[in-house]
């Protein structure tokens, strides 16, 4: 595990705002969500830190990819410069990619309910559907890679996971905590923090 990463979730998505489920469907960010990528960067930017030895990476979804763009600018940093990482993509949400709850309750009834009884551990219909158990399993292998400090764009259910694994949040708090898009998370060992 690095001495130090920052973990950003993309900026905010059409899809968020409407509150569909995305999941692995590959949408872009908003004029609200570039404003956010910006925040992140100039509060990056003013951590005191030389992020010349950072790795810098992104999920491969072009949400994450534009964040991490701007982000990038807005540190002073040639925007290109990071690699992007499949492990780091959303949980897949199956069938229920992009739908709203309410919509998928007209499809199925009682399906909100079924999940609510054990989020972390709910499998959405789909061949390629996972839960946050398997997305936490994902990660954590994806973690013991970790060689130095870094810079890392991704999801609100990576963060998720990364509460659980990282910081023993339990199963029911971390698959409802909010993730929010205008924030930084540091990973300092085993702590998380958020930046103001």
């Amino acid at each position: 595990m690095p001495p130090l990463a920052y973990f950003i979730r993309h900026g905010q998505t059409d899809w968020n705002a409407e509150g569909r489920f995305q999941g692995q469907a590959d949408t872009p960010i908003n004029a609200t969500g570039r404003l956010q990528a910006e925040k992140n960067g100039r509060l990056l930017a003013g951590q005191k830190q030389d992020f010349d030895g950072f790795d810098f990476v992104a999920s491969p979804l072009q949400r994450t990819v534009e964040t991490m763009r701007i982000l990038r600018a807005a540190m002073g940093l040639e925007p290109e410069g990071f690699r992007t990482d499949p492990r780091l993509m959303e949980l897949h949400f199956g069938e229920w990619q992009g739908s709203t709850l309410a919509e998928i309750e007209r499809r199925m009834p009682g399906a909100g309910a079924v999940r609510d009884q054990d989020k972390w551990n709910f499998l959405p219909g789909g061949e390629a559907a996972e839960s946050y158990e398997m997305l936490s399993r994902r990660i954590a292998g994806w973690l013991k890679q970790i060689d130095r400090p870094m810079v890392c764009v991704t999801h609100g259910g990576v963060i998720r996971a990364l509460f659980r694994t990282i910081a023993g949040a339990s199963e029911a708090e971390a698959s409802s905590m909010l993730v929010p898009q205008d924030r930084v998370l540091a990973m300092r060992g085993s702590m998380l923090e958020w930046l103001e």
